[in-house]
């Protein structure tokens, strides 16, 4: 398959609520579709890096810069038979996971295309129906936090995920448990404590939670495996994963028991895959985590989740819940919890042409022969 053009894409969209966790509060999103086309055919992904580095180093306006200036160059042109092949040529850009992974996921999407199947094909998925849950931001109150749980699992939802940060995590959190026992709860702290914080992990301890996620510092995993240590409930890796690798010492040190994959923060699905092969490995189960994206992202995610670990539900709840108008079409929408995998080719959605034009903020063609703007 020859590369032979790349298109860079920012849309602007809306959610439907204020989204806030322990690093900011979010609502207006720049979404960065990329798009690789090559002997006829064209394949899309969704860079997830934010608008701002708080879950990540990388931003939008980094990914964008890094995919013109350096991963573009390096792959126009070119013929690749896997995607092995291609992310051998882009061996030396170093970091900048989700712009490449953006890249890479595109390709896969085009090659699956080509193929006439479902990407999950490609991936080795084993299921066509994937469990997802909730995600609900910092509420203004408990009453509003309990509300919105009361309101996703009457929805079906099969766990209901609440963002924590200090000041505010046991109150809510019980408060929740106490209105729904038999809720699968979890809370996710987005590295907002210490090591120091360990008597309020103790009462989350309490709550039978099915797992903290990412307590602790970004890029630690040593005072990860001494929390673990003194806790009951699962934590769940999320930031601290950008590898492989970093699983594996995760896991073998017992810095946690629970994996949020995330495609774009580990370089795309072939490190997404070997990631997966490790946690199996150890018995520790996967789960697929959003960053809220629009219906390109959420229809990958869905096909990342079809691998035989990713046994507890993910994030890609209804693109309803997040958007007026989603841009792609048929909907992703979840019943009683449950997200059937696109069956078309690639990741089995399309644009719709008309709502992508309005919402474009700015687009650039990299093309093979100028390997520059067109």
């Amino acid at each position: 398959m020859r590369i032979e053009q790349i298109e860079l894409r920012e849309l602007a969209m809306r959610l439907r609520f204020r989204f806030e966790t322990s690093f900011g509060v979010e609502q207006d999103r720049r979404i960065l579709l990329v798009t690789v086309r090559g002997e006829g055919g064209e394949g899309i992904a969704e860079c997830v890096a934010g608008e701002f580095p708080g879950y990540a180093y990388e931003t939008r306006d980094t990914a964008w810069s890094v995919i013109r200036e350096f991963v573009a160059p390096l792959i126009l042109g070119h013929d690749y038979a896997t995607p092995h092949q291609l992310l051998h040529d882009l061996r030396f850009v170093r970091g900048h996971n989700m712009a490449v992974a953006a890249v890479e996921m595109a390709f896969w999407d085009l090659q699956a295309k080509a193929l006439g199947v479902p990407l999950w094909h490609l991936l080795g998925g084993v299921r066509t129906k994937v469990p997802v849950g909730v995600s609900i931001g910092i509420q203004p109150t408990v009453e509003a936090t309990i509300e919105q749980a009361r309101i996703h699992l009457e929805e079906g939802y099969r766990r209901v995920k609440l963002k924590i940060k200090p000041g505010w995590d046991v109150a809510p959190v019980r408060a929740v448990r106490e209105a729904f026992p038999d809720a699968d709860l979890t809370v996710d702290a987005n590295s907002a404590y210490r090591l120091v914080d360990v008597p309020i992990m103790r009462q989350l301890d309490t709550l039978d939670l099915a797992y903290i996620e990412q307590p602790l510092a970004h890029d630690d995993l040593i005072d990860h495996a001494a929390l673990q240590g003194q806790l009951g409930t699962a934590i769940c890796l999320d930031e601290s994963i950008h590898s492989a690798e970093d699983a594996r010492k995760g896991l073998q040190i017992g810095a946690g028991r629970v994996i949020n994959v995330k495609v774009g923060r580990v370089r795309g699905y072939v490190a997404a895959r070997r990631l997966h092969e490790v946690a199996v490995s150890f018995g520790a189960p996967v789960w697929c985590g959003g960053m809220l994206e629009s219906g390109v992202g959420r229809a990958h995610n869905l096909h990342i989740s079809t691998l035989e670990g990713f046994v507890l539900p993910g994030d890609t709840s209804s693109a309803s819940r997040y958007w007026d108008a989603d841009i792609v079409e048929p909907l992703l929408e979840a019943v009683d919890g449950v997200q059937q995998v696109p069956s078309g080719p690639g990741i089995g959605v399309r644009l719709v042409a008309g709502l992508v034009e309005r919402l474009t903020q700015r687009i650039e063609i990299l093309t093979a022969d100028a390997k520059g703007c067109s």
